[in-house]
């Protein structure tokens, strides 16, 4: 996993396409915030959102 951020990093820097870090992070808090969303009473009115 650090790899791959890494990775990420490298090409972000050498194509100058820093514009992708905020749309990166959102997906990944939308993404760990469906995972431990999902067992819990905050779920349905988490998947409204969507």
């Amino acid at each position: 996993m650090l790899e791959l951020l890494k990775d990420l990093w490298m090409f972000m820097k050498e194509r100058k396409k820093f514009w992708l870090a905020p749309i990166i992070v959102i997906l990944l808090l939308l993404g760990l915030l469906l995972v431990f969303t999902q067992g819990s009473a905050v779920a349905p009115f988490i998947y409204t959102l969507f």
